[in-house]
Protein backbone atom coordinates (compact mmCIF):
# COMPACT_ATOMS: atom_id res chain seq x y z
CA UNK A 1 0.00 0.00 0.00
CA UNK A 2 1.38 3.61 -0.89
CA UNK A 3 2.45 5.91 1.74
CA UNK A 4 0.48 8.62 -0.09
CA UNK A 5 -3.12 9.07 -0.79
CA UNK A 6 -4.60 11.02 -3.30
CA UNK A 7 -7.92 11.55 -5.25
CA UNK A 8 -9.12 13.94 -8.56
CA UNK A 9 -11.31 17.36 -7.81
CA UNK A 10 -13.81 18.11 -9.96
CA UNK A 11 -12.62 21.59 -11.44
CA UNK A 12 -16.17 22.92 -10.77
CA UNK A 13 -15.39 22.70 -6.47
CA UNK A 14 -12.00 24.19 -6.64
CA UNK A 15 -12.36 27.01 -4.75
CA UNK A 16 -14.51 25.01 -1.74
CA UNK A 17 -11.46 22.83 -2.07
CA UNK A 18 -8.85 25.53 -1.64
CA UNK A 19 -10.94 26.58 1.45
CA UNK A 20 -11.09 23.07 2.65
CA UNK A 21 -6.94 23.23 2.96
CA UNK A 22 -6.54 26.26 4.45
CA UNK A 23 -5.29 27.99 1.04
CA UNK A 24 -5.01 32.16 1.34
CA UNK A 25 -8.83 33.24 1.56
CA UNK A 26 -8.50 36.53 -0.12
CA UNK A 27 -6.61 34.86 -3.16
CA UNK A 28 -8.65 31.35 -3.77
CA UNK A 29 -10.92 32.96 -6.67
CA UNK A 30 -8.01 34.52 -8.12
CA UNK A 31 -5.94 31.84 -8.22
CA UNK A 32 -9.01 29.16 -9.61
CA UNK A 33 -7.97 29.40 -13.39
CA UNK A 34 -4.44 28.34 -12.72
CA UNK A 35 -6.11 24.89 -11.45
CA UNK A 36 -8.64 24.79 -14.00
CA UNK A 37 -7.55 22.88 -17.23
CA UNK A 38 -8.95 23.29 -20.97
CA UNK A 39 -8.57 21.26 -24.46
CA UNK A 40 -9.10 23.76 -27.42
CA UNK A 41 -9.06 22.42 -30.98
CA UNK A 42 -8.40 25.20 -33.40
CA UNK A 43 -9.26 24.38 -37.08
CA UNK A 44 -7.93 25.08 -40.41
CA UNK A 45 -4.36 26.51 -40.07
CA UNK A 46 -1.65 27.52 -41.95
CA UNK A 47 1.66 26.01 -40.86
CA UNK A 48 2.76 29.94 -39.75
CA UNK A 49 -0.12 30.27 -37.90
CA UNK A 50 0.12 26.88 -36.33
CA UNK A 51 3.80 27.15 -35.58
CA UNK A 52 3.32 30.44 -33.50
CA UNK A 53 0.66 29.01 -31.86
CA UNK A 54 2.73 26.32 -30.69
CA UNK A 55 5.72 28.03 -29.79
CA UNK A 56 3.57 30.61 -27.91
CA UNK A 57 1.87 27.89 -25.88
CA UNK A 58 5.26 26.42 -25.17
CA UNK A 59 6.38 30.00 -23.89
CA UNK A 60 3.78 30.00 -21.25
CA UNK A 61 4.29 25.76 -19.88
CA UNK A 62 1.21 24.80 -22.27
CA UNK A 63 1.34 22.63 -24.90
CA UNK A 64 0.09 22.74 -28.64
CA UNK A 65 -0.42 19.80 -31.31
CA UNK A 66 -0.26 19.67 -34.71
CA UNK A 67 0.03 17.65 -37.88
CA UNK A 68 3.89 16.48 -38.13
CA UNK A 69 4.50 18.22 -41.33
CA UNK A 70 3.59 22.10 -39.78
CA UNK A 71 7.44 22.32 -38.63
CA UNK A 72 8.85 22.55 -42.51
CA UNK A 73 6.11 23.41 -44.27
CA UNK A 74 5.03 20.12 -45.89
CA UNK A 75 0.93 20.52 -45.14
CA UNK A 76 -1.00 23.40 -46.55
CA UNK A 77 -3.07 23.43 -43.58
CA UNK A 78 -3.65 21.82 -39.93
CA UNK A 79 -5.75 21.49 -37.26
CA UNK A 80 -4.66 22.27 -33.68
CA UNK A 81 -4.99 20.82 -29.84
CA UNK A 82 -4.25 23.62 -27.75
CA UNK A 83 -4.04 22.44 -24.09
CA UNK A 84 -3.56 25.12 -21.04
CA UNK A 85 -4.62 25.87 -17.59
CA UNK A 86 -7.52 28.78 -18.07
CA UNK A 87 -4.51 31.07 -17.14
CA UNK A 88 -2.34 30.01 -19.77
CA UNK A 89 -4.64 30.49 -22.46
CA UNK A 90 -5.20 33.39 -21.18
CA UNK A 91 -2.01 34.20 -21.44
CA UNK A 92 -1.84 32.83 -25.44
CA UNK A 93 -4.45 34.88 -26.37
CA UNK A 94 -2.91 38.10 -24.91
CA UNK A 95 0.29 37.35 -27.24
CA UNK A 96 -1.28 36.41 -29.59
CA UNK A 97 -2.82 39.63 -30.33
CA UNK A 98 0.53 41.20 -30.82
CA UNK A 99 1.35 38.32 -33.49
CA UNK A 100 0.57 38.86 -37.51
CA UNK A 101 -1.25 36.11 -40.29
CA UNK A 102 -5.21 37.23 -38.43
CA UNK A 103 -3.78 35.69 -35.02
CA UNK A 104 -5.06 38.63 -33.14
CA UNK A 105 -8.70 37.11 -34.48
CA UNK A 106 -7.91 33.68 -33.44
CA UNK A 107 -6.60 35.52 -29.59
CA UNK A 108 -10.29 37.23 -29.40
CA UNK A 109 -12.36 33.54 -30.43
CA UNK A 110 -9.86 31.47 -27.37
CA UNK A 111 -10.96 34.85 -25.17
CA UNK A 112 -14.48 34.25 -26.08
CA UNK A 113 -14.39 30.10 -25.52
CA UNK A 114 -13.33 30.96 -21.88
CA UNK A 115 -15.91 33.35 -20.43
CA UNK A 116 -18.50 31.19 -18.34
CA UNK A 117 -21.67 30.97 -19.76
CA UNK A 118 -23.72 30.18 -17.30
CA UNK A 119 -27.00 28.18 -19.02
CA UNK A 120 -30.32 26.69 -17.55
CA UNK A 121 -31.86 24.17 -18.90
CA UNK A 122 -35.84 24.82 -20.68
CA UNK A 123 -37.84 21.89 -20.50
CA UNK A 124 -39.94 20.88 -24.17
CA UNK A 125 -42.94 18.98 -23.68
CA UNK A 126 -43.42 15.90 -26.19
CA UNK A 127 -47.25 16.02 -27.98
CA UNK A 128 -47.26 12.99 -30.50
CA UNK A 129 -50.50 13.49 -32.54
CA UNK A 130 -49.56 10.05 -34.37
CA UNK A 131 -50.90 6.43 -34.27
CA UNK A 132 -47.10 4.90 -34.51
CA UNK A 133 -44.55 6.96 -32.64
CA UNK A 134 -42.50 5.10 -31.09
CA UNK A 135 -43.50 5.61 -27.46
CA UNK A 136 -46.82 6.53 -27.29
CA UNK A 137 -48.09 5.86 -30.90
CA UNK A 138 -52.26 6.75 -31.09
CA UNK A 139 -52.26 7.53 -27.45
CA UNK A 140 -53.04 11.47 -28.33
CA UNK A 141 -54.01 10.94 -31.93
CA UNK A 142 -57.60 11.78 -31.30
CA UNK A 143 -57.77 15.53 -30.68
CA UNK A 144 -59.31 15.68 -27.65
CA UNK A 145 -56.74 13.41 -25.84
CA UNK A 146 -53.99 15.82 -27.82
CA UNK A 147 -55.61 18.55 -25.98
CA UNK A 148 -55.95 17.71 -22.69
CA UNK A 149 -52.07 16.25 -22.82
CA UNK A 150 -50.82 19.44 -24.00
CA UNK A 151 -52.37 21.12 -20.96
CA UNK A 152 -51.22 18.61 -18.77
CA UNK A 153 -47.51 19.11 -19.89
CA UNK A 154 -47.81 22.88 -19.73
CA UNK A 155 -49.79 22.44 -16.00
CA UNK A 156 -45.95 20.23 -15.20
CA UNK A 157 -44.40 23.18 -16.27
CA UNK A 158 -43.30 22.81 -19.88
CA UNK A 159 -41.05 25.93 -21.28
CA UNK A 160 -41.96 24.54 -24.92
CA UNK A 161 -44.51 22.33 -26.59
CA UNK A 162 -43.34 20.50 -29.53
CA UNK A 163 -46.25 18.93 -32.04
CA UNK A 164 -45.57 16.13 -33.99
CA UNK A 165 -47.80 15.03 -36.54
CA UNK A 166 -45.30 12.62 -37.90
CA UNK A 167 -43.43 9.77 -36.76
CA UNK A 168 -39.74 9.75 -37.77
CA UNK A 169 -38.77 6.85 -35.79
CA UNK A 170 -36.06 4.72 -37.58
CA UNK A 171 -37.50 2.93 -40.76
CA UNK A 172 -40.90 4.55 -40.36
CA UNK A 173 -42.30 6.07 -43.93
CA UNK A 174 -43.35 9.73 -44.67
CA UNK A 175 -46.76 11.83 -44.25
CA UNK A 176 -48.10 13.69 -46.71
CA UNK A 177 -48.02 17.43 -46.05
CA UNK A 178 -52.36 17.03 -46.22
CA UNK A 179 -52.18 14.70 -43.53
CA UNK A 180 -49.92 16.00 -40.97
CA UNK A 181 -52.18 19.35 -41.36
CA UNK A 182 -55.24 17.40 -40.48
CA UNK A 183 -53.92 16.27 -37.95
CA UNK A 184 -52.70 19.57 -36.06
CA UNK A 185 -55.61 21.54 -36.96
CA UNK A 186 -57.67 21.08 -34.52
CA UNK A 187 -54.71 21.53 -31.40
CA UNK A 188 -53.99 25.17 -33.44
CA UNK A 189 -57.95 26.24 -32.83
CA UNK A 190 -57.62 25.06 -29.64
CA UNK A 191 -54.11 26.86 -28.79
CA UNK A 192 -55.62 30.34 -30.53
CA UNK A 193 -58.95 29.80 -28.99
CA UNK A 194 -57.54 29.61 -25.52
CA UNK A 195 -54.88 31.87 -26.41
CA UNK A 196 -52.26 29.57 -25.40
CA UNK A 197 -49.22 31.70 -24.53
CA UNK A 198 -46.30 28.79 -23.95
CA UNK A 199 -44.29 28.46 -27.17
CA UNK A 200 -45.72 25.98 -29.43
CA UNK A 201 -42.89 23.89 -31.48
CA UNK A 202 -43.87 21.78 -34.85
CA UNK A 203 -42.35 18.66 -35.84
CA UNK A 204 -42.18 18.69 -39.46
CA UNK A 205 -39.99 18.42 -42.34
CA UNK A 206 -42.30 19.90 -44.87
CA UNK A 207 -42.35 23.72 -45.62
CA UNK A 208 -46.12 23.36 -46.55
CA UNK A 209 -46.92 22.09 -42.93
CA UNK A 210 -44.66 24.65 -41.63
CA UNK A 211 -46.51 27.65 -43.97
CA UNK A 212 -49.52 26.07 -42.06
CA UNK A 213 -47.79 25.99 -38.74
CA UNK A 214 -46.18 29.73 -37.87
CA UNK A 215 -49.40 31.00 -39.87
CA UNK A 216 -51.56 29.80 -36.93
CA UNK A 217 -49.56 30.22 -33.49
CA UNK A 218 -46.61 27.91 -33.91
CA UNK A 219 -43.54 30.03 -33.06
CA UNK A 220 -40.52 27.70 -34.00
CA UNK A 221 -40.32 25.01 -36.54
CA UNK A 222 -38.15 21.34 -35.55
CA UNK A 223 -36.61 20.09 -38.77
CA UNK A 224 -35.28 17.17 -37.77
CA UNK A 225 -33.75 16.81 -41.53
CA UNK A 226 -32.05 20.22 -40.62
CA UNK A 227 -33.52 21.50 -43.49
CA UNK A 228 -32.24 18.69 -45.60
CA UNK A 229 -35.58 17.31 -46.87
CA UNK A 230 -37.41 20.21 -48.07
CA UNK A 231 -34.66 22.85 -49.61
CA UNK A 232 -37.89 25.41 -49.09
CA UNK A 233 -38.60 25.13 -45.55
CA UNK A 234 -35.29 27.86 -44.66
CA UNK A 235 -37.63 30.15 -46.93
CA UNK A 236 -40.90 29.68 -45.08
CA UNK A 237 -39.59 29.82 -41.82
CA UNK A 238 -37.39 32.86 -42.75
CA UNK A 239 -40.74 34.53 -44.05
CA UNK A 240 -42.38 34.78 -40.46
CA UNK A 241 -39.42 35.64 -38.22
CA UNK A 242 -40.19 32.62 -36.68
CA UNK A 243 -37.32 30.15 -35.04
CA UNK A 244 -36.11 26.93 -36.08
CA UNK A 245 -34.50 23.50 -34.56
CA UNK A 246 -31.80 22.48 -36.87
CA UNK A 247 -31.29 18.73 -35.88
CA UNK A 248 -28.41 16.77 -37.51
CA UNK A 249 -29.48 13.70 -39.52
CA UNK A 250 -27.70 11.26 -41.15
CA UNK A 251 -29.83 10.09 -44.16
CA UNK A 252 -33.78 9.69 -43.88
CA UNK A 253 -36.37 8.11 -41.41
CA UNK A 254 -36.38 5.00 -43.70
CA UNK A 255 -32.83 4.37 -44.15
CA UNK A 256 -30.98 6.46 -40.94
CA UNK A 257 -30.31 3.62 -39.13
CA UNK A 258 -28.27 0.62 -41.88
CA UNK A 259 -24.92 1.04 -40.78
CA UNK A 260 -24.00 4.45 -39.86
CA UNK A 261 -20.45 5.77 -40.00
CA UNK A 262 -18.66 8.32 -39.36
CA UNK A 263 -14.89 9.68 -39.77
CA UNK A 264 -15.05 12.15 -36.79
CA UNK A 265 -18.51 12.02 -34.98
CA UNK A 266 -18.51 15.28 -33.10
CA UNK A 267 -16.74 17.36 -35.67
CA UNK A 268 -18.84 15.83 -38.30
CA UNK A 269 -21.97 17.07 -36.76
CA UNK A 270 -20.49 20.34 -35.56
CA UNK A 271 -19.74 21.43 -39.15
CA UNK A 272 -23.04 20.32 -40.20
CA UNK A 273 -24.87 22.07 -38.00
CA UNK A 274 -22.57 25.58 -38.25
CA UNK A 275 -23.02 24.93 -42.17
CA UNK A 276 -27.10 25.06 -41.63
CA UNK A 277 -27.38 27.37 -39.02
CA UNK A 278 -25.41 30.02 -41.76
CA UNK A 279 -27.75 28.77 -44.06
CA UNK A 280 -30.52 29.84 -41.73
CA UNK A 281 -28.90 33.35 -41.03
CA UNK A 282 -28.88 34.06 -44.55
CA UNK A 283 -32.58 33.39 -44.65
CA UNK A 284 -33.43 36.31 -41.51
CA UNK A 285 -34.29 33.26 -39.12
CA UNK A 286 -32.29 34.35 -35.81
CA UNK A 287 -33.75 32.61 -33.49
CA UNK A 288 -31.94 29.11 -33.63
CA UNK A 289 -31.21 25.83 -31.87
CA UNK A 290 -29.04 23.35 -32.77
CA UNK A 291 -29.82 20.03 -32.24
CA UNK A 292 -27.12 16.90 -32.56
CA UNK A 293 -29.97 14.40 -33.40
CA UNK A 294 -29.94 11.50 -30.85
CA UNK A 295 -30.63 8.15 -32.73
CA UNK A 296 -30.89 9.80 -36.34
CA UNK A 297 -28.28 7.81 -37.89
CA UNK A 298 -26.30 6.64 -34.85
CA UNK A 299 -25.20 3.91 -33.45
CA UNK A 300 -25.43 3.15 -29.60
CA UNK A 301 -22.10 4.13 -29.14
CA UNK A 302 -22.29 7.67 -31.06
CA UNK A 303 -25.01 8.57 -28.79
CA UNK A 304 -23.34 8.16 -26.18
CA UNK A 305 -20.29 9.56 -27.30
CA UNK A 306 -22.21 12.71 -27.96
CA UNK A 307 -23.67 12.87 -24.40
CA UNK A 308 -20.47 12.75 -23.13
CA UNK A 309 -18.75 15.52 -25.61
CA UNK A 310 -21.95 18.05 -25.52
CA UNK A 311 -20.38 20.73 -24.02
CA UNK A 312 -18.41 20.84 -27.05
CA UNK A 313 -21.51 21.91 -29.47
CA UNK A 314 -21.87 25.16 -27.02
CA UNK A 315 -19.14 26.38 -28.99
CA UNK A 316 -21.48 26.81 -31.93
CA UNK A 317 -22.81 29.95 -29.94
CA UNK A 318 -26.53 28.61 -30.71
CA UNK A 319 -28.32 27.15 -27.60
CA UNK A 320 -28.11 23.65 -27.80
CA UNK A 321 -31.27 21.02 -27.77
CA UNK A 322 -31.39 17.05 -27.04
CA UNK A 323 -33.75 14.53 -26.77
CA UNK A 324 -33.08 11.32 -25.10
CA UNK A 325 -36.45 10.55 -23.65
CA UNK A 326 -37.19 7.00 -24.42
CA UNK A 327 -35.27 6.44 -27.35
CA UNK A 328 -33.65 3.05 -28.49
CA UNK A 329 -30.69 3.70 -26.66
CA UNK A 330 -32.23 2.62 -23.50
CA UNK A 331 -32.45 -0.78 -24.54
CA UNK A 332 -35.58 -1.27 -23.13
CA UNK A 333 -38.04 -1.51 -26.37
CA UNK A 334 -40.83 -3.69 -24.42
CA UNK A 335 -40.99 -1.85 -20.83
CA UNK A 336 -43.42 0.46 -19.92
CA UNK A 337 -43.23 4.26 -19.87
CA UNK A 338 -43.20 4.46 -16.18
CA UNK A 339 -39.68 2.26 -16.38
CA UNK A 340 -38.28 4.56 -19.67
CA UNK A 341 -38.82 8.21 -18.04
CA UNK A 342 -36.88 6.61 -15.13
CA UNK A 343 -34.10 5.85 -17.19
CA UNK A 344 -34.35 9.20 -19.46
CA UNK A 345 -33.82 10.88 -16.39
CA UNK A 346 -31.29 8.87 -15.30
CA UNK A 347 -29.35 10.09 -18.64
CA UNK A 348 -31.10 14.00 -18.40
CA UNK A 349 -29.49 14.44 -15.20
CA UNK A 350 -25.72 14.81 -16.31
CA UNK A 351 -27.33 17.17 -19.09
CA UNK A 352 -29.17 19.28 -16.69
CA UNK A 353 -25.61 19.58 -14.70
CA UNK A 354 -24.14 20.78 -17.59
CA UNK A 355 -26.38 22.96 -18.52
CA UNK A 356 -27.97 21.52 -21.98
CA UNK A 357 -30.33 24.71 -22.88
CA UNK A 358 -33.34 22.58 -24.07
CA UNK A 359 -34.22 18.70 -23.08
CA UNK A 360 -36.56 17.39 -25.28
CA UNK A 361 -38.84 15.19 -22.73
CA UNK A 362 -42.23 12.97 -22.47
CA UNK A 363 -42.23 13.39 -18.86
CA UNK A 364 -41.94 16.71 -18.37
CA UNK A 365 -42.97 16.65 -14.28
CA UNK A 366 -40.37 14.13 -13.53
CA UNK A 367 -37.66 16.00 -15.22
CA UNK A 368 -39.31 19.58 -13.97
CA UNK A 369 -38.75 18.21 -10.21
CA UNK A 370 -35.29 17.57 -10.47
CA UNK A 371 -34.44 20.51 -12.38
CA UNK A 372 -36.10 22.19 -9.30
CA UNK A 373 -34.13 20.54 -7.48
CA UNK A 374 -30.48 21.68 -8.89
CA UNK A 375 -31.17 25.67 -8.99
Amino acid sequence: MSEFTIKEINGKYITDELHQIGFDEGYRFAVKDKFLYKNIKVFNLTPAQANILKQTALSVGADCGTHREVIRGGIEYSDAILGGSINQLKKIAEKLKLQPFKLPLLAETILDNLKEHKRKTKLVGILNVTPNSFSDGGKYFEPTDAIKHLMTLIEDGADMIDIGAESTKPYSDAVSAKEQIRRLKPIFEFVQKENITVPISVDTRSSEVADFALNNGAEIINDVSGFDYDKNMPTIIGKYSAGVIIQHSKGTPENMQDSPKYENLIDEIFFDLKRKAAIAEENGIKNIIADPGIGFGKTKENNFEILDRIEEFFALNYPVMLGVSRKSLLEIKNDDNDLKDSLSLAISYPLLQKGVDYLRVHNVKLHQYISNILE
